[in-house]
C-alpha cells in the first residue's frame, strides 16, 4: 500500500522542490503542477508532487496520521 501525504514546499529550483513531510525533507519532481510557489502544501506520491492541498486540510491529515502511528499495535485497523 502507498500512501500520498501532504508536505509543505519549502523549495524550488526550476522543476524540482524540496518539501518537508512533518520534519522530513525530500526532493520532488513539480513538473505536474503549474505556479507552485514555496508555502504551499502539495500531495505527493512516489516522488511526484500530484496535487495543491489547502494547509488546515494538510494539517488536520498529518495529525490523523500522527495519532494513527501512535496507536498499539492491538488497535490499529
Amino acid at each position: 500500500m502507498c500512501l500520498a501525504i501532504p508536505a509543505k514546499l519549502i523549495r524550488i529550483d526550476e522543476h524540482m522542490g524540496t518539501v518537508d513531510m512533518d520534519g522530513t525533507q525530500r526532493d520532488v519532481s513539480l513538473l505536474l503542477l503549474q505556479d507552485v510557489t514555496i508555502g504551499e502544501y502539495l500531495i505527493v506520491h512516489a516522488g511526484f508532487a500530484i496535487h495543491r492541498v489547502d494547509e488546515a486540510e494538510a494539517l488536520a491529515s498529518l495529525k490523523i496520521l500522527r495519532e494513527m502511528a501512535a496507536l498499539p499495535e492491538a488497535q490499529k485497523p
